[in-house]
């Protein structure tokens, strides 16, 4: 297996470089106004269209955590780790038909105004700073980590401060031109990272094809993975007992069956999607069809991206287990060593996807850095009577700041991000504010006598619980609870499944908001007034709901 790169690969690679970057200048210089404002800069002022809308939301999910985290979930796992794929599109739906509408109806921009609007200052603030350092210090971190060390791997595993330097510059470049430069350029990124992740998954299925004596067939490589893999592809593992593998334990610790359906995958999907100034902004500065659509857009993307993501790690894993792989230091080298076989060109297409979902990622997540920090911190505590203008060049000087904050935590793996796994990493973490942020946004939405003070309690209410669930409640409980029965996690301690452990904070939160907002005001002058007409959908919005439903229903059918 060669992992240097070919002069086809490198052209390849040079060719989708210059498109991007050149489209993206094209872009800028298009529909550049002669006064760029805050809402040109940051939301793109209502211009994108509904597939560049669906376009770019995948491209600023689909980054590295996927393509190195999730394929090594899939070459641990299997099919299992679909489900924060699809269990999205049907996320994205309702965030499409009840969460869009009541943004766009009160004219919300960021997450933090939607608090200061909702609630009060004092939680808006808090929030924001949460925010900030969650998206600089695990998301951005995270994505430039593993990114850097696949691409690193492909080039012979001597350039990874370099390549962490030369993503980090393409992602500034692409930021600086503002949301309008990224939502097109996104376009071009997520057609890169659909056709060469594409490309990758039918290469691997039919080197597992030809390595089973079956011949140059993708198809006959499917089914040979599932006939030598059949327990990776079960959406739903078992729960463990007193004969289970410390292997199937450790499986189970990150995907727990049926329970994560109760909860923790939800609370997931619809905080990431709904509550998200990294992904709603997408859609905040559009009509409500137009966002509507582009959303639902994304949704039918996410049915098919598990093929691209997934796939090559269980291919990786199957062939390790007969001998045509060498052992993997670790299930995030999956992706990486599937590349390691592709011919000359091919590999630089699939790099090129790789870069891309990176790219447009980082991009992505420092614009959301930047507009949380200018519009809800700079502009309110720092520099009130601040100009348009200074805004934005603030702005800019945001995006350069945290990306070089992501490399200095970044440079020698300070945070530990390579130690569980990377996807396994995100999750994980972000999980920590998942269940209180989405209960404040869920009950703020959707329940007029929630107050500002149940707020407070549920931002403080839901990190502590999950911080005891994940770390102490396995001691304080036993072994054996109502809860759930815990096994060794391999470090000499017992563990709670952290989707559970998400789903049992979230359940505690709701409760203590629910009480203390009861014990406030009957009338809440700050509650959102809900309008039945707000929540129509056109036909066009039935057709594409009922297709994603048809397609997800078939999938966990099969796959069950």
């Amino acid at each position: 297996m060669q992992n240097i790169l070919s002069t086809g690969d490198i052209l390849v690679f040079i060719t989708y470089f210059i498109v991007v970057a050149v489209y993206g200048y094209w872009i800028y210089r298009k529909k550049k106004k002669k006064e760029t404002d805050t809402k040109d800069f940051f939301l793109a002022e209502g211009s994108l269209t509904w597939w560049a809308i669906g376009a770019s939301l995948i491209a600023s999910n689909i980054s590295a955590e996927q393509f190195i985290g999730m394929s090594g979930d899939g070459f641990f796992v299997g099919i299992a780790v679909a489900a924060y794929e699809w269990i999205a599109a049907i996320a994205l739906i309702i965030i499409a038909v009840w969460f869009i509408p009541i943004y766009l109806k009160n004219k919300i921009y960021t997450m933090p105004q939607f608090l200061k609007t909702r609630y009060n200052e004092t939680v808006a603030l808090i929030m924001a700073v949460f925010w900030l350092f969650l998206y600089v210090f695990v998301n951005l971190t995270s994505i430039l980590y593993l990114g850097a060390l696949a691409i690193n791997g492909l080039l012979g595993g001597e350039y990874l401060h370099v390549v962490m330097i030369a993503l980090s510059v393409f992602a500034i470049i692409i930021t600086l031109g503002g949301m309008k430069v990224i939502g097109y350029t996104d376009v071009i990124q997520v057609g890169v990272l659909i056709i060469g992740g594409l490309a990758t998954t039918y290469m691997a299925l039919t080197l597992v094809s030809e390595k089973f004596g079956l011949g140059h067939n993708a198809l006959a490589g499917f089914n040979a993975l599932m006939k030598d893999a059949p327990d990776h592809f079960h959406m739903i593992l078992a729960k463990p007992d007193a004969t289970s593998s410390q292997e199937y334990i450790n499986k189970y610790l990150v995907l727990p069956g049926i329970l994560m359906y109760a909860a923790g995958q939800w609370i997931v999907n619809l905080n990431y999607w709904g509550c998200n100034q990294y992904i709603t902004q997408r859609a905040l500065g559009a009509d409500l069809q137009t966002a509507r659509n582009g959303i639902l857009f994304a949704g039918l993307l996410k049915i098919m991206m598990p093929i691209i993501v997934m796939l090559p790690g269980i291919a990786a894993y199957v062939l390790q287990k007969n001998g045509h792989l060498p052992n993997l230091a670790s299930k995030d080298g999956a992706y990486t060593a599937i590349l390691g076989f592709l011919p000359s060109g091919l590999k630089g297409l699939s790099i090129a996807a790789l870069t891309a979902a990176i790219v447009a990622s980082l991009a992505g997540k420092a614009n959301s850095i930047s507009t949380i920090f200018t519009l809800d911190v700079y502009r309110k505590y720092i520099k009130k009577d601040a100009s348009e203008a200074k805004l934005v060049w603030t702005g800019r000087i945001t995006v350069v700041a945290a990306m070089l904050l992501g490399i200095l935590f970044t440079w020698n793996d300070l945070l530990g991000i390579g130690g569980e796994g990377g996807f396994t990493f995100i999750q994980k973490y972000t999980g920590f504010i998942s269940p209180g942020v989405f209960a404040m946004f869920l009950l703020g939405m959707f329940w007029k006598r929630t107050t500002g003070a149940a707020a407070i309690a549920g931002i403080i209410t839901g990190f502590t619980l999950c911080v005891f669930f994940n770390q102490f409640a396995p001691a304080v409980l036993g072994h054996e609870t109502i809860f759930y029965t815990a096994y060794p996690n391999g470090k000499g301690g017992y563990e709670i499944p952290f989707l559970i452990c998400m789903g049992l904070a979230f359940m505690f939160t709701m409760i203590v908001m629910i009480a203390i907002s009861f014990a406030g005001p009957k009338v809440n002058p700050k509650a959102f007034v809900l309008d039945k007409s707000m929540f129509k959908i056109s036909p066009t919005t039935i057709v594409m709901i009922v297709i994603t439903l048809l397609l997800l229903s078939a999938l966990y059918i099969r796959f069950w």
